[in-house]
């Protein structure tokens, strides 16, 4: 290492590549089973990658599954429908993504006839693919020694030296990507990220400081020093918010319900639901009356004498989303057929399953 470079680690040669073996070794005999461990095709693998953010293994599997049997190619994404789309990706969050992927696709089909790039600084240029996405595809698929750093290998990292630096700082990433790349092993890259995901999902876990047994125990200062628990250093989580939320489920005269399509820059774009409201103050008696006139004539809606039928028997939901809480009250109404708006349908309700739906849009249709 140059004298200069601020992160040179203090292992030995001989160390780094004990570390290596050890860390290989243990992932040939412990490895996960999962889908893309037995491909290298860029595509599935970038699939993958993006289905796995904040999600579960075990719950990404099926939905891996679904997706590369609808669509197998990286033309058939950039082709899908929208509807396609959400329906293939309902139940993940995060819609965005789905979209960033399709964007990207289009481009790798303009601007790489149809080829990802091999690359992680070509990869990099795809919408919605960052640098850790664009390391484990270069190392997995392209042997490319490009350390995926994300929150298990920040752990590790943190734990192995003993690393106060906060890991939420670019600052202190640029530094663990530093160090993870002088111990990472130049011929199998790609074992060497997924080696070092395995460890974090499933031994040096966020709870799980001191395992026992501990395969990089000989590697792990924290462990030595007894402040496993101490790492990583990041910051305390930014507080929910509580939200008051009208669910208003419309019936017409045909048992129809009604349902609207969530726009741009609204929380599960794209999905349907029925037409949601935020109460905007706390009251002593709600008025769904001021919520519900509010909203039609947001939405151009003509009043059609909508009434309200009680509901009392109907429990809330509560819905969580990364910084809010929903607590929804599903408000029943009926009225007479009028002409839906753009954004918006009558719907059988046993047709309702044809259209894309939040998790939350299943909890409100739950009990009805």
């Amino acid at each position: 290492m140059n004298s200069k470079d601020n992160f040179a680690i203090d292992w030995s040669t001989e160390k780094i590549e004990a570390f290596r073996k050890t860390l290989l070794d243990w992932y040939d005999l412990k490895k996960r089973d999962i889908p893309w461990r037995h491909t290298k095709n860029p595509y599935y693998i970038w699939i993958s990658e993006i289905m796995c953010q904040q999600t579960q293994v075990a719950t990404v599997v099926p939905y891996y599954e679904r997706f590369i049997q609808t669509l197998p190619q990286i033309e058939d994404l950039a082709q899908a429908d929208e509807e396609v789309l959400m329906s293939l990706w309902q139940g993940l969050g995060y819609y965005s993504r789905v979209r960033n992927m399709q964007v990207a696709a289009n481009q790798v089909l303009e601007d790489h006839n149809g080829e990802m790039p091999n690359t992680y600084e070509g990869l990099l240029k795809l919408k919605g693919i960052g640098p850790y996405t664009a390391a484990a595809i270069a190392s997995i698929c392209y042997d490319e020694v490009e350390p995926a750093i994300d929150g298990n290998l920040m752990r590790i990292v943190t734990r192995l030296f003993a690393l106060d630096d906060d890991i939420t700082k670019v600052s202190s990433k640029r530094k663990f990507r530093h160090i993870y790349k002088q111990i990472m092993d130049p011929d199998r890259p790609g074992d060497f990220n997924q080696a070092l995901m395995d460890m974090g999902a499933t031994v040096m876990t966020p709870s799980n400081p001191y395992p026992d047994p501990h395969p990089l125990i000989a590697f792990d200062k924290s462990y030595e020093l007894g402040t496993a628990h101490l790492y990583p250093n990041k910051p305390k989580k930014v507080k929910q918010t509580e939200h008051i939320i009208y669910a208003y489920v419309i019936t017409n005269n045909q048992g129809q319900l009604l349902l609207r399509q969530h726009e741009e820059g609204e929380l599960n774009t794209g999905l349907w639901h029925f037409p949601l409201a935020e109460q905007m103050s706390i009251q002593e008696e709600p008025d769904y009356g001021s919520a519900i006139t509010n909203w039609f004539n947001e939405a151009e809606i003509p009043d059609y004498s909508i009434q309200r039928i009680d509901n009392t028997d109907i429990p809330k939901v509560k819905h969580i989303f990364s910084h809010r809480i929903w607590h929804v009250e599903r408000v029943m109404m009926t009225t007479n057929t009028f002409q839906a708006p753009e954004g918006m349908a009558w719907v059988n309700p046993q047709n309702v399953k044809d259209y894309p739906i939040s998790t939350l849009q299943k909890k409100l249709l739950k009990g009805l």
